[in-house]
């Protein structure tokens, strides 16, 4: 079984040869990038904008299992955990070469006109209909 079928978001991440440190293998701040790229992924899957509404990433948090070097195939996988008040939690698997590298979760806080407010309904609505498409509910 795929490690990522249970995640509703998969994204190819090339390693490029910036992305290794002095011991040639994917330094452990880029690993946040390769989070990123899946969350921005889910953004725009979600198809959900405002003007005056926006998330930030409150906390993160990553697990290294094992080293990335250049020429692996890398995909990483993005799904949201939970629902706060006011923010939301989301969970990502990196796997490389089919084996997992790292893991972990950010955080995400909800602004509208730049200030902490409830998570819209109409948001979490959007994002259930994400995590229902691989039999998760929130």
């Amino acid at each position: 079984m795929d490690p990522l079928a249970d995640f509703p978001i998969v994204v190819e991440v090339d390693v490029r040869y910036r992305d290794l440190d002095t011991f040639n293998h994917v330094n452990n701040a880029v690993y946040l990038t390769y989070f990123e790229q899946a969350r921005v992924a889910y953004f725009a899957r979600l198809g959900w904008t405002s003007r005056d509404d926006s998330v930030v990433v409150a906390r993160a948090e990553v697990n290294y299992r094992r080293a990335i070097v250049l020429g692996q195939k890398v995909r990483v996988g993005c799904r949201v955990a939970r629902f706060g008040n006011k923010s939301y939690t989301m969970e990502y698997l990196v796997l490389a070469d089919g084996e997992p590298a790292a893991d972990g979760s950010t955080v995400q806080a909800f602004l509208q006109q730049g200030r902490s407010a409830p998570l819209p309904e109409d948001l979490k609505d959007r994002i259930r209909s994400i995590e229902r498409r691989v039999g998760r509910e929130l």
